[in-house]
């Protein structure tokens, strides 16, 4: 058992067998088998906005067959029939996640595509949440992913095309009420969202 990061080398290659083995308290992500260290504890703005999201979307699905899922909590990618833990090199754990179908969920997390991601960008993350895991996003399935944008107080949408590649939605500002092109009875108040954060 692996109890120190600085036991394994952080440019090398791993699987979830291997994420696994891992027992050491700092925060990891998975991204195409490469190591990507986490923010040990995000900033208070991040942890308003993720609160009041999260809280907009339990009320739009309770009593639903859909759940609200938020960090920690592990999200393993997988494409086509790969789902051995051996075959697994992404493993993320989205600010918040909605999953429509409950054979994904087992005691570990989730095991394949959520049908919605929200990541909220932090400064030692926006490389991270706007290349690395918008592409393992848009080739594991995610339907609808939603990039928010604490410092400008906006959210940018995307959705998966028929060709599986993400479209661009215009952003949606603080002064707003947000739409899922998903669910389509799914709208967010941006105003509650972003309240007392616009910089002056």
């Amino acid at each position: 058992m692996i109890t120190n990061i600085s036991q394994i080398d952080l440019d090398g290659t791993y699987s979830y067998a291997d994420y696994l083995k891992w027992n050491f308290k700092e925060r990891i992500e998975l991204i195409m088998g490469k190591v990507f260290r986490m923010s040990p504890a995000p900033a208070m703005k991040h942890q308003r906005i993720a609160s009041r999201m999260t809280s907009q979307l339990y009320d739009e699905f309770k009593g639903k067959p859909c759940e609200v899922f938020f960090a920690p909590f592990d999200v393993r990618l997988i494409h086509k029939d790969k789902k051995t833990n051996s075959d697994i090199q992404t493993v993320v754990q989205p600010d918040i996640c909605v999953i429509c179908d409950e054979s994904k969920l087992d005691e570990r997390g989730c095991l394949g595509s959520p049908d919605l991601v929200v990541e909220i960008l932090s400064p030692g993350n926006t490389k991270k949440e706007m290349r690395d895991k918008f592409q393992v996003y848009e080739q594991s399935g995610v339907r609808e992913y939603w990039l928010v944008e604490p410092k400008d107080c906006c959210v940018f949408i995307y959705t998966l095309n028929d060709e599986g590649k993400y479209i661009g939605h215009r952003p949606m500002t603080d002064d707003e009420m947000m739409y899922s092109h998903i669910f389509p009875a799914l709208k967010i108040d941006l105003a509650k969202i972003f309240e007392g954060m616009v910089e002056t």
